[in-house]
């Protein structure tokens, strides 16, 4: 269950930048009960009762600290956060969602012996790994930072994820394609792809506007063809927890996959897998 427990980042405050992503709006992604004006315990409590209705035979809760950049506080403040987050009843783990430019090795140690003894993963918005788009989207650091990131949380013994998109301005399939190698690579238990979604009153949705031409657009069909030629290449022993992503209809401006909800997507791609008798890694070397 998300929670947003009120962080910034530091492409935001000044630290490596201000506006944030050019993609990124938030409250598109959140839900309702995920609201940092509630106290986070109240955040918890209304998630659990949420998807204990939503999921009736759910009774052990992760709690997703999604929004934003969830590592980038003193580490005193993160011990009190996490540790307020674990002693909720129903709940056994958490999932920090953050950046490589968030973390430090007092932090690394802090959450390698958290991780021994509940369930922990850090998941890390890596997004793209060319260093070009990583700068036209202001995620504020390089390719070479998120990869030592990756290795160096994987070498703490950590449970690592990372977050991908794929159809950002000034990459062509090929470039996208190119990243299941590099991926492979890379010491991830899982990792989650989301299709581009242009979100109204981002910087994104002008520049969309006013060159459409700089995004690969993805109707559903080629979308699923890309994904399945992506996951053959893909190492068969990192899991996918996710392929597409999905905001409320009212926040989306410009292209995106129509109405078709995650879980229907998530059919069709395994449809398709079988029509072409291929799965994950079977290009993989």
């Amino acid at each position: 269950m998300a929670v947003d427990a009120g962080f910034t980042c530091p492409n935001r405050d000044g630290t490596a930048g201000t506006g944030g992503c050019t993609y990124c709006e938030n409250d598109a992604f959140n839900p309702s009960y995920c609201d940092p004006k509630k106290p986070l315990e109240q955040q918890i409590s209304e998630g659990i009762s949420f998807h204990a209705f939503r999921y009736r035979r759910a009774t052990e809760f992760l709690v997703y600290l999604q929004p934003y950049s969830n590592t980038y506080a003193p580490l005193e403040k993160l011990k009190r956060l996490y540790e307020e987050a674990l002693s909720r009843p129903g709940v056994i783990g958490l999932v920090i969602g953050t950046r490589p430019d968030c973390i430090d090795e007092r932090k690394l140690e802090y959450l390698s012996d958290l991780s021994k003894q509940v369930y922990l993963q850090v998941e890390y918005g890596i997004e793209s790994h060319n260093d070009d788009t990583l700068l036209r989207i202001n995620r504020g650091y390089t390719d070479a930072l998120a990869r030592a990131v990756v290795r160096q949380s994987h070498e703490y013994g950590i449970r690592t994820g990372g977050h991908y998109i794929f159809g950002l301005p000034g990459e062509s399939q090929e470039q996208m394609l190119s990243a299941a190698g590099i991926i492979s690579g890379l010491p991830f238990d899982s990792v989650k792809f989301h299709q581009l979604q242009i979100i109204k009153d981002t910087r994104m949705e002008v520049e969309f506007r006013d060159d459409p031409g700089a995004f690969h657009q993805f109707t559903l069909e080629s979308y699923i063809d890309f994904i399945i030629r992506f996951i053959e290449k893909l190492n068969p022993a990192i899991v996918i927890e996710r392929f597409t992503g999905e905001v409320p209809p009212r926040f989306i401006e410009g292209h995106n996959l129509g109405l078709v909800r995650h879980d229907e997507v998530l059919r069709m791609i395994e449809s398709e897998l079988e029509k072409r008798n291929t799965w994950q890694g079977r290009l993989y070397a």
